[in-house]
């Protein structure tokens, strides 16, 4: 849970479109801010609709910025295990909403590994876990995460032991609730370095987690959700229908 001293900020939003405006707006703020200084970000992607609306709008808003996406590093929070093309692979989503389009390095991309690069998830989790060691810069600047409806974040699902994982920067999920059933996941302890942790999330049918997961005490294992916070800051972007029972 956020500690006492970095409360989460909330914003609520009318629509999911005003929404995904909103927060593509303020990334593209923000990378501009980050590189007038001199710094290249580092940013983690998530997957979903509101998500894909969200791409959507960089791809729109982007070309009316000084954000040099050639200067930006990409990464995932969690994946989909499946064939690097499946249109269900959050890389694949991106790629087709607004990495192919804003002048990205592809060098900097850095997607999970698919089922055509590894063997399996346990080796796709350790692959990626060096990948990030080695190109990574110990933080992402901001990391994007949705909610599902029984509070899951990531491919980290309520009662699974992927939650008590603390030793490893991702790890293979087999048995999803969520198909497709194997899947690959930075950890809690991964996700926790991030300095902004933004929650961005549609739709009355998370309303419940969402309240979960912002109330004192909420056990991680039951809302994962409530085990993530950004060290400088935490944001839950949501539309009206997500903040209905705050």
């Amino acid at each position: 849970m956020t500690a006492p001293d970095n409360p989460p900020r909330i914003e609520v939003h009318e629509s999911a479109d005003a929404l995904a405006t909103a927060i593509a707006g303020e990334l593209l703020t923000r990378l501009t801010d980050a590189q007038s200084s001199g710094h290249e970000p580092q940013i983690a992607l998530t997957g979903g609709t509101i998500a894909d609306d969200v791409h959507r709008e960089l791809a729109r808003l982007s070309p009316g910025t000084e954000v040099d996406w050639s200067r930006v590093v990409v990464w995932w929070g969690d994946e989909r295990f499946g064939p690097p093309d499946a249109p269900d692979r959050n890389a694949w989503q991106a790629q087709e909403a607004f990495l192919g389009s804003v002048g990205v390095d592809p060098a900097k991309v850095h997607p999970m590994p698919s089922s055509a690069d590894v063997a399996d998830v346990d080796a796709g989790a350790e692959a990626y876990s060096e990948t990030l060691r080695s190109l990574g810069s110990g933080a992402f600047d901001v990391l994007m995460l949705g909610i599902g409806p029984d509070g899951h974040i990531a491919s980290l699902f309520p009662g699974f032991p992927q939650l008590d994982v603390d030793d490893r920067i991702a790890v293979g999920v087999t048995g999803s609730p969520k198909p497709p059933p194997e899947r690959i996941s930075l950890t809690f302890s991964a996700l926790n370095r991030a300095k902004a942790v933004w929650f961005i999330v549609s739709g009355e049918e998370k309303a419940r987690a969402v309240a979960l997961a912002l109330a004192e005490g909420t056990d991680p294992h039951d809302i994962p959700a409530a085990g993530v916070t950004g060290t400088d800051e935490t944001i839950w972007f949501l539309d009206r229908p997500a903040a209905s029972t705050l």
